[in-house]
């Protein structure tokens, strides 16, 4: 069951693989998107690099690294289908949108076994919900309303500290990660990135196009 089906504090009962082909991806593809980025967020990263301490002897796991730790908010699509004029558009319209809201904190400390990942939820989520529904108010006027991917109402706000890489039963993670001791690590969410992202290496990896500040 993906994350953003599952009941507040319940994991999943099984997991998969994370990284099967999704339709249109493959090697050497790019991908744009809105994500959150967490450069210069010391807190988070101690956090995540705790749970990574704790799985790093679990089987069939991919553990994120601290420069890839990310927020994934909102795709927008295949960049070899978008025109370059098109993006700088969505990039203005966007900028505009975000400006004028506050940069804010999330809190994360608990996490969630998911069907493909290993995820701490951010808290509250109506901030970062607020976040996406202006990226997808921002990719509907200049793609058109119904060119705006993914499923408005399916989106919970997290950061993955794991991907899982086998199929099996969630359990043995589940216990894994309750026996680690963290303390909850707030970060500040001050602007969202337009990013141009691959899976090539069984991890997102991406380059900045445009970072837009929060108010």
């Amino acid at each position: 069951m993906s994350l953003a089906d599952l009941p507040p504090g319940q994991n999943a009962e099984q997991v998969r693989n994370h990284w099967w082909w999704r339709p249109g991806w493959q090697v050497g593809r790019r991908f744009f998107a809105f994500h959150i980025t967490f450069d210069n967020q010391p807190a988070l990263h101690e956090l995540a690099a705790t749970y990574r301490t704790a799985l790093a002897e679990m089987p069939s796991l991919t553990l994120i690294p601290d420069q890839w730790l990310h927020l994934t908010m909102q795709g927008i699509g295949f960049a070899d289908e978008i025109q370059p004029a098109v993006l700088s558009q969505l990039v203005e319209e966007a900028g505009n949108l975000l400006s004028a809201v506050p940069a804010f904190e999330v809190e994360f400390g608990s996490v969630i076994v998911a069907d493909e990942a290993i995820v701490m939820p951010a808290e509250p989520p109506e901030p970062v919900q607020e976040l996406r529904r202006l990226t997808r108010t921002a990719i509907g006027r200049v793609f058109g309303e119904e060119q705006v991917p993914e499923n408005a109402n399916k989106f919970r706000p997290h950061v993955s500290v794991a991907y899982l890489t086998a199929d099996g039963f969630s359990a043995p993670y589940v216990e894994t990660v309750s026996r680690a001791k963290v303390e909850k690590a707030r970060a500040t969410i001050a602007h969202v990135d337009l990013i141009e992202m691959h899976r090539d290496r069984q991890m997102y990896e991406w380059q900045t196009v445009e970072a837009l500040p929060l108010a």
